[in-house]
């Protein structure tokens, strides 16, 4: 029974609890989790027919129910067709790369990505042929100046990691669809709950299960969502062939995680103002970066195409590494960890942790200075936060 066959059209926060559960006989209330690896067959008829046709419940590499109830889910809140879950965000690239693009293919993306994904594209798709130029995010002359004959993608994280810059997703969309290009956004950063980039012409969106969705920092995932052929047919053949699957214990974590998604999200977003706008007043700090500030270069697109402004706050020292990891190491409440999307406030210095593995040369390009300090902000009282950064600001100022 689908509890929204009498409702035209269900509110955001019923479909982050009610959407894409299926009870079972036993008439449970919360989503079970079925931990098997393979399903039994009535019959050896009913066996070669789905394994002819990949439909109803085979082997838990590819079909497994509590996998797809967090798929129908996810599919539900981001306003796709179709969603395919993986072991981590970075198997969701990988899993689209691999199903949508050849030998020749050419890839654009923006130069303030994720650094493992600068790894990704740079080490290991150059190996089968696929090339990739690199753009400033929200330069929309230079995204169309790189697009070549053979380019497939546009690649693009908005708000970026770390420096919360944002692309214009309509126009890049306009752009690349004038183009016979695919637009993909990872939509980490914002989730659905704050950012729908289908409604602004996104073909794919991609997400890290392992940061917002889950929220409490428990389980490792990620997730491809876009339109029946590309993921439900291209991606999950991939997926079912090469194996990056989602365990079903994460996909029930993160079932549970969107629950809360929408209400997290908007705590997120209130704290990590407060704690922006008290930055910008310390003397050691000499930039914030955070788009829900009057000062953030792209504040009013923000506003446009997101209904808050997220929980990531980074913020430039004055004095370089020494000064980012004597603030760092001065911390008390705030976790050191690269992880991000907790309920608990997290810092680290992006151009020794996340980018460290980039070049100096690619983390300039990047914009990742050394003086740069990324927190995720959780759901402590704001307060004590600004408390214990105080600690490591003081020693600075003084």
């Amino acid at each position: 029974m689908n509890p929204f066959d009498d409702v035209v059209e269900p509110g955001f926060a019923s479909l982050a609890v009610r959407a894409g559960q299926t009870r079972t006989h036993e008439g449970e209330h919360a989503e079970p989790i079925f931990l098997t690896s393979s399903f039994v067959f009535a019959n050896a008829a009913e066996a070669a027919a789905r394994f002819s046709t990949a439909t109803g419940n085979i082997y838990s590499r590819f079909t497994n129910p509590t996998v797809r109830m967090f798929q129908e889910r996810l599919a539900a809140l981001e306003g796709g067709e179709s969603c395919i879950a993986t072991g981590s965000g970075m198997a969701a690239i990988l899993a689209t790369c691999m199903a949508l693009l050849k030998s020749g293919d050419h890839i654009v993306s923006a130069s303030a990505v994720f650094g493992t994904t600068i790894s990704l594209f740079n080490q290991y798709l150059s190996k089968f042929g696929i090339t990739v130029s690199y753009v400033q995010l929200s330069d929309l002359a230079a995204w169309e100046a790189a697009i070549r004959p053979e380019t497939r993608l546009f690649y693009l994280e908005t708000p970026s990691n770390p420096l919360m810059e944002l692309a214009d997703i309509q126009a890049l969309a306009d752009l690349a669809h004038a183009h016979d290009i695919l637009l993909v956004v990872d939509n980490c950063f914002c989730t659905p709950a704050l950012q729908q980039p289908f409604k602004l012409g996104a073909d794919l969106v991609i997400h890290s299960g392992t940061k917002y969705l889950d929220g409490q920092g428990r389980c490792v995932g990620g997730a491809v969502v876009g339109d029946h052929q590309r993921v439900g047919t291209d991606i999950y053949g991939f997926l079912r062939t090469a194996g990056p699957s989602l365990s079903p214990f994460n996909a029930w974590v993160f079932l549970k995680g969107l629950e809360t998604l929408h209400l997290r999200m908007r705590a997120h977003s209130e704290a990590a103002l407060q704690l922006a706008q008290w930055l910008e007043t310390q003397a050691a700090v000499e930039r914030v970066y955070y788009p829900g500030l009057r000062s953030h270069p792209q504040h009013e697109l923000a506003k446009r195409q997101q209904s808050g402004f997220g929980g990531i706050v980074s913020f430039e020292l004055r004095g370089g590494q020494p000064a980012a990891w004597s603030l760092i190491d001065a911390t008390r409440l705030i976790s050191i960890t690269a992880n991000l999307g907790d309920t608990k406030s997290t810092i680290t210095h992006p151009a020794t942790t996340t980018h460290g593995r980039l070049t100096p040369s690619e983390r300039e390009r990047a914009g990742i200075r050394e003086g740069l300090v990324r927190i995720s902000v959780g759901l402590e009282d704001v307060a004590d936060i600004q408390r214990d950064l105080e600690h490591g600001l003081c020693r600075l100022n003084g």
